[in-house]
């Protein structure tokens, strides 16, 4: 298929354009900074730009991947979250239908699922175990406003025109040092949260093209590694995280000491991609697991750490 790619020049764009080239698909970027697969420079907010560009390269489908993030909420005011999130999804939903696309691809977070109290800490029942199903959704910021917003927009016009949409809660893959956790920190944060909510961004662009591939009707997944725990055991998680490990990985601890690396003492909230694998065939490659092994090898950590990235859309 001849794909339309947005923010074709971020973290996950950069990723995500050869994976689908090697699917079979031809690929056009569409971001507002150059990049390597980058071929219209522009906002998915100008209408007249969407619009043209899935006309002139005959685009059959859309993988909506840019996006204003949470980092950018200190850069940007809540308008531009407005433009970009939700008129620019708009603008490539009805280009999409206009065109007679039959799917539609929309990359959305997990952080839109973080209420108030879910981020205060765990429930009464411990670990938050996060899938589809959990709701009330009440987004904390602009950024989760904004992103579910787009979500009910891409429910809306696929129920209203048949057009197959998949909507991925993509978790963290971001490879820059976190802006609100410093301790741990770094490549020992990273790790910790393959256990619970992370996935490297090689791992989030194939669930992309596997959305793309197989999606069927309208629906929603959360994309994060596989959790090593039950459901059953979140109420421990959320007490003595380390024991629930450390019966999990028996050598978890003593590898982590080899790093100077601290496992978690608790887990607050545990996202579940069990639907993904169910209806898609994905499942990310990398996970805690995979991990430990790389520190048993002494094997580079396939953690997709990058202090130095800098999003490009601040520059742009």
């Amino acid at each position: 298929m001849r794909v339309l790619l947005t923010g074709s020049s971020g973290w996950l764009g950069r990723h995500l354009a050869p994976l689908l080239v090697q699917a079979g698909h031809t690929v056009t970027g569409l971001d507002v900074a150059p990049g390597a697969s980058t071929q219209v420079i522009g906002s998915v907010a100008d209408r007249a730009l969407v619009f043209d560009t899935v006309a002139r390269f005959g685009i059959e489908a859309i993988v909506h991947a840019g996006a204003l993030h949470k980092p950018d909420i200190v850069r940007f005011p809540r308008q531009a979250f407005i433009d970009t999130n939700l008129t620019g999804t708009l603008n490539l939903l009805e280009a999409a239908v206009e065109a007679g696309h039959p799917r539609f691809v929309f990359t959305s977070t997990t952080s839109l699922m973080v209420r108030g109290d879910v981020r205060a800490g765990a429930g009464d029942a411990g670990a938050w175990w996060m899938d589809e199903d959990f709701g009330p959704i009440d987004p904390r910021n602009i950024y989760g406003v904004s992103k579910f917003a787009a979500e009910n927009l891409c429910r809306l016009i696929s129920a209203e025109s048949g057009m197959a949409v998949a909507i991925l809660r993509t978790g963290r893959f971001f490879p820059e040092d976190d802006d609100t956790l410093a301790v741990p920190s770094g490549l020992n944060l990273k790790a910790n949260e393959f256990l619970n909510r992370r996935l490297t961004v090689h791992d989030a662009a194939r669930a992309h093209v596997a959305a793309l591939e197989r999606i069927a009707g309208c629906e929603t997944f959360v994309i994060s590694a596989p959790p090593p725990f039950s459901r059953e055991e979140a109420l421990e998680l959320a007490t003595d995280a380390r024991a629930v490990i450390e019966r999990h990985f028996p050598d978890a601890a003593e590898l982590y000491a080899a790093a100077d690396w601290v496992l978690p003492d608790r887990i607050e909230r545990v996202y579940d991609p069990a639907k993904a694998e169910r209806l898609l065939g994905w499942r990310a490659r990398i996970d805690f697991g995979a991990i430990l092994q790389a520190l048993r090898r002494g094997d580079d950590l396939p953690l997709g750490h990058d202090t130095d990235w800098v999003s490009p859309i601040t520059t742009a």
